[in-house]
């Protein structure tokens, strides 16, 4: 009887200290060394990618934000604000009180096929739509410049980049829109455009937020 309690107990101290030393290394020293490493050498990445403007954050450099204008009573879709440059049409940004321009909700495309109607029709009225808030005094935006990013969402509807020739159609408008010379605003897409990563892996890419962050920097300046 008494072996019988003895092994009990020493099988239960065995569990127990199993269970200490596997609690203290999967739930705290490997958290911490894992974080460490992090903090270390890839403090940006594990910190959101945050983009800050005036010292404060106003984003991740890995989540597109919309630029509209408010809403107006009785409006149930807001009109871009055409003062900023402007993404890819987004389906997975929704709406909040904390922070209406950066208000991420959902993620996820229209999953409708290429022939669809509703599809079809929504990047016709995209696309006349890019024609339409594009083409300013002397400037004139064709059809067929249009880049299909211009006009679909990405398959998250989240996508932070757009394409530099929508960078580039959009140079004019935003230069008269803000009262700034063309090529100073050209100058802003050149710096803020990106290659391929490692020179062969994607397409060159914009990202809107820290475009429009130094747009608005550049305004303060002006």
């Amino acid at each position: 009887m008494n072996n019988s309690v003895t092994n009990t107990a020493r099988l239960l101290w065995a569990g127990l200290r199993a269970l200490l030393v596997l609690t203290l290394v999967t739930g705290v020293i490997y958290p911490l060394v894992v974080t460490g490493i992090a903090q270390g050498l890839f403090r940006d990445q594990a910190n959101g990618s945050e983009i800050k403007a005036d010292g404060k954050v106003v984003g991740s450099s890995l989540i597109g934000q919309s630029y509209n204008l408010p809403l107006e009573k009785d409006q149930e879709t807001p009109e871009p604000d055409l003062k900023w440059f402007q993404g890819r049409p987004q389906n997975g940004l929704g709406t909040n009180s904390v922070n209406t321009r950066y208000s991420l909700i959902l993620s996820g495309a229209t999953n409708r096929s290429a022939d669809n109607k509703d599809l079809v029709d929504w990047v016709t009225a995209a696309k006349a739509a890019v024609v339409k808030d594009n083409s300013v005094n002397g400037y004139t935006v064709k059809p067929s410049e249009v880049p299909a990013d211009a006009v679909t969402s990405s398959g998250s509807g989240l996508d932070p980049d757009i394409s530099p020739q929508y960078a580039d159609i959009q140079v004019h408008r935003v230069a008269e829109k803000n009262g700034l010379p063309v090529d100073r605003v050209e100058k802003l897409v050149d710096d803020h455009t990106e290659g391929r990563t490692l020179g062969f892996m994607g397409e060159p890419r914009v990202n809107v937020l820290e475009l429009n962050t130094a747009l608005r920097e550049l305004l303060a300046k002006s």
